[in-house]
């Protein structure tokens, strides 16, 4: 998906949107968009980012127990 910014977006806060929490990966959000960061951590209107589809390649989340047995 594309998203094209508005005044004073930030990208955690068009992340958590986009992606309905803050888990997903900003840096891998930066990655697909060279240059967005040179912006700086608020963003100016009209930039057009890059928003990759995590679901399909996202890895599956295990649940660690540190202490004691699962019952």
């Amino acid at each position: 998906m594309k998203y094209r910014t508005k005044d004073n977006d930030v990208l955690d806060a068009v992340c958590a949107q986009y992606y309905g929490d803050t888990h997903y990966n900003i840096v891998d959000v930066i990655a697909a968009n060279p240059g967005l960061a040179a912006n700086g951590p608020v963003l100016p209107s009209g930039i057009l980012i890059e928003l990759p589809d995590f679901a399909a390649d996202a890895p599956v989340k295990q649940t660690l127990r540190l202490w004691g047995t699962a019952t």
